[in-house]
């Protein structure tokens, strides 16, 4: 028998500030605790509920000083606009095929991401990122992880996308996909495919992270209305920026 979730034993700690890599005139500070033992996927399950990210077996939430740019966002699968882009993103990935698997990395999928990284984030926090360190992140979990592996036609494996499953939705942990195939849209594919996996298992929610007011990397969320933000009120529609809504 699992033992009740007692949130008053938790200990939270708070980082030392740092560059934010996403708004660089600005320092960043997280509030995090760590997930372990049996009540591990519930308590993952009530933080994410009220904002809170996982890496591995750490779930953290910004705590920046005078700053509150970070909002919490997800997808109401269920209301997801059918938007022509979308159906031309789904024609064109017709010949995709989803795996859902164990939390276990491979060499070929770290082959992906690794070119993923390269082309895409070169000067990021991840590039350095070795086969040791991918198959920590994939595997590190006390919680209820999926690795979904997407191959075209040929079986060649082009995305993958390290996904938690919630009591009430999908959380998006990371995704990558192949570089040489961007003309796809496979970032905005597995956003859709996680929908379509959400709607199949009954469940309401998409959690996509953080959308960032003012950076320019985060303003494609904002095209999955209807979104929600958290905030000190709980979960409320984001109203979409005005250059998104253009």
């Amino acid at each position: 028998m699992t033992r009740p979730f007692d949130q008053s034993r938790t200990e939270f700690y708070l980082t030392s500030p740092s560059r934010c890599p996403y708004l660089p005139d600005r320092m960043e500070r997280k509030v995090f605790t760590f997930l372990s033992g049996t009540t591990a996927p519930q308590y993952n399950a009530i933080l994410t509920q009220r904002g809170f990210r996982r890496s591995q077996n750490i779930v953290y939430l910004p705590a920046c000083d005078a700053c509150n740019a970070c909002k919490p966002v997800r997808i109401v699968a269920t209301e997801l606009e059918d938007k022509q882009a979308w159906r031309r993103n789904r024609r064109r990935n017709g010949d995709i095929s989803r795996e859902i698997k164990a939390p276990k990395a491979t060499s070929e999928q770290f082959s992906v991401l690794r070119g993923y990284l390269d082309e895409r984030h070169a000067d990021g926090g991840m590039s350095d990122m070795t086969v040791l360190d991918y198959t920590s992140m994939v595997e590190q979990t006390a919680v209820d992880t999926m690795l979904i592996e997407y191959r075209d036609g040929d079986g060649t494996l082009i995305a993958c996308a390290l996904t938690d499953r919630l009591p009430d939705g999908l959380s998006m942990v990371y995704s990558f996909f192949e570089p040489d195939a961007a003309s796809r849209g496979l970032g905005t594919y597995m956003i859709l495919d996680h929908v379509a996996l959400a709607r199949e298992l009954g469940l309401p929610y998409v959690y996509l992270g953080y959308w960032i007011d003012g950076s320019t990397k985060m303003d494609y969320k904002a095209k999955f209305a209807p979104l929600e933000k958290w905030s000190s009120k709980g979960w409320k529609p984001l109203k979409k920026p005005d250059a998104v809504r253009k």
